[in-house]
């Protein structure tokens, strides 16, 4: 059985354990806007999925898309990576930067056959805590509907 069947196939069987399937979703969160956003939703008692795992960074412009696919290789069934608003990022095209890098992981993942909904950029400020907590909870019934992540090493076996 080849590399790309063997992935089919943990495809097809992820998606029939997708009831009680509780996703891990990496949050990768700039320090100055999201991070804040997301502390927000926290010191508000906004209701979110507690199946999501922030890492705060300088900036979104730092993750870099080999990030991503390690965290989705790694185990993460999905992953965010949230930003400023553009024109508001404190290391001026910071996010800009990080939108071009997202574009360029998108057409990554195609070419490998990840579902592109596994991962998503969104531009948070520090006053959206709501939106922050939409986002997890939007992300998370996303994830529910694909399924485990099929990619994950343990998934793959040498052929």
């Amino acid at each position: 059985m080849s590399e790309v069947e063997s992935v089919t196939n943990a495809k097809d069987a992820a998606r029939s354990d997708n009831a009680s399937f509780d996703p891990r979703i990496l949050v990768f969160t700039c320090n100055w806007c999201s991070y804040a956003g997301a502390d927000l939703a926290g010191t508000s008692r906004l209701q979110y999925p507690p199946n999501a795992r922030i890492i705060r960074t300088m900036c979104s412009g730092r993750i870099e898309p080999v990030f991503v696919l390690e965290a989705l290789r790694d185990g993460a069934d999905g992953v965010i990576v949230t930003g400023c608003h553009p024109g508001d990022c404190h290391y001026v095209k910071g996010n800009f930067r990080a939108e071009k890098r997202f574009n360029f992981l998108k057409m990554a993942l195609k070419q490998i056959g990840v579902e592109e909904d596994r991962v998503r950029l969104a531009w948070i400020s520090a006053g959206e805590g709501e939106k922050f907590s939409l986002l997890i909870r939007d992300m998370t019934d996303k994830i529910r509907e694909l399924g485990p992540n099929p990619f994950k090493s343990s998934n793959i076996k040498a052929t």
